[in-house]
């Protein structure tokens, strides 16, 4: 309770200096944490797992711009994620958030009240618990003591390399006691949320140093080539199809 005094207090300096300098009209303010603490739920302490207690953060925006009056005051139930208050910032201040840097995305539309049909169906967390005393209690090599979790608004998957995977239905169980990991029921559930596990995993951004525009600008280049050789083209007819298909221009011979 100390520490939850300190912070208000501190909040409470923070906004005064913003005052009185008469800066609350041109500065965005966050405020969230990297993750919760047990406290004694679950019997557990601090961080190490993924129920909601450790792994469902505060997250309250303060956007000074006209344009977020409409959601002013509100509570937004979209599926976020830490990583999505970077591109935020770099939206905030009129640049582009470079997709091919960032893993999340800008928060921007959320806070200007925008519906987003292609907003993220899942979220994803990750620890590494190598360093903890309990990798030597369950005998795992130190490369597979990675645990994952992709939550969807309901269902909590959470993958443990070398275990059977852990279920929660925070609909119908909402403080987590009952896991479904084992329910033959849930396993299209499972399924589902292992594949868009499988798929977040195997497909991270890694061309961080050239932008997607120069990536597709390069390979369109090669079909304007007027001589030699295309790897993987059969013949001048599949080339045309290609080219049509992608808009390119003929090539003049």
């Amino acid at each position: 309770m100390g520490l939850i005094k300190q912070i208000d207090d501190q909040m409470g300096v923070l906004m005064q200096f913003l005052a009185q300098r008469g800066l609350l009209d041109t500065t965005m303010i966050v405020f969230t944490s990297d993750h919760g603490d047990y406290l004694g739920d679950h019997w557990m302490g601090e961080k190490d797992l993924f129920h909601d207690q450790s792994a469902r953060i505060p997250l309250i925006v303060i956007d000074p711009s006209t344009a977020a009056d409409r959601t002013r005051g509100t509570v937004c139930d979209a599926l976020v994620e830490a990583i999505d208050l970077a591109p935020t910032f770099v939206d905030y201040f009129g640049a582009t958030p470079p997709d091919h840097i960032f893993e999340g995305r800008s928060l921007t539309p959320l806070l200007h009240g925008e519906t987003l049909a292609d907003w993220r169906k899942v979220v994803f967390s990750e620890y590494d618990y190598c360093m903890q005393d309990v990798r030597l209690k369950l005998n795992q090599p130190i490369e597979q003591c990675r645990l994952f979790m992709v939550f969807d608004g309901r269902w909590k998957y959470i993958h443990a390399s070398g275990f059977r995977p852990m279920l929660y239905d925070l609909q119908g169980d909402p403080q987590e006691l009952r896991d479904r990991g084992e329910d033959p029921s849930c396993a299209p559930v499972i399924a589902r949320l292992q594949s868009a596990l499988f798929d977040w995993a195997l497909h991270p951004k890694d061309h961080i140093t050239t932008s997607r525009e120069k990536i597709d600008a390069y390979a369109r280049q090669q079909l304007q080539i007027k001589g030699g050789i295309l790897i993987g083209i059969w013949d001048e007819a599949e080339l045309s199809a290609i080219r049509q298909n992608i808009g390119a221009q003929p090539i003049n011979r």
